[in-house]
């Protein structure tokens, strides 16, 4: 079942690049008592997420800051060491954009938000979206409808509707 506006998101185990190397993250520690936005890419490094996706949450980064948004997060099912290196090639770690790797899609499988292209070489990923998420609660969702888009779930998009 797809994840909606009004549902708690489940807590799962994500990935996340420290000093020391990859460390767990959970995700209810990072949204209880907190406004955090969530968007995810079907891949790193793949066009439209690196492009178009990723750039429109640096390019809003002030405004969601302005709006009370404590944190901004990009998930994708990648390993933590190509999320790191994707961070600083956008620039997305630079603006204060966590990017955590979902690499056994344990969170996008939960939410149902997962699907597979084996033509294209995406297994187990997710579909793009973005959520604000207020103590855990999913205050706005906007799952994109068409492929190799962000109309519905770009930073601007989302600005917009909140």
């Amino acid at each position: 079942m797809t994840i909606s506006q009004g549902d708690t998101l489940p807590n799962a185990t994500l990935v996340q690049m420290g000093a020391e190397g990859p460390q767990p993250v959970q995700l209810a520690d990072k949204f209880k008592g907190r406004k955090v936005v969530v968007f995810a890419v079907p891949g790193a490094f793949t066009p439209t997420c690196h492009s178009a996706h990723v750039p429109s949450f640096v390019r809003t980064k002030d405004q969601f800051d302005a709006k009370g948004v404590d944190e901004i997060i990009c998930i994708s099912c990648n390993d933590p060491f190509v999320m790191k290196a994707w961070g600083e090639a956008t620039g997305a770690t630079a603006a204060g954009i966590t990017m955590l790797a979902d690499a056994s899609s344990e969170f996008t499988k939960a939410i149902g938000m997962d699907f597979d292209a084996a033509p294209a070489g995406l297994v187990a990923r997710s579909k793009r979206y973005a959520m604000l998420v207020d103590d855990g609660k999913v205050t706005l969702f906007q799952p994109e409808i068409g492929t190799g888009v962000c109309d519905l779930s770009g930073g601007e998009a989302l600005l917009a509707n909140m």
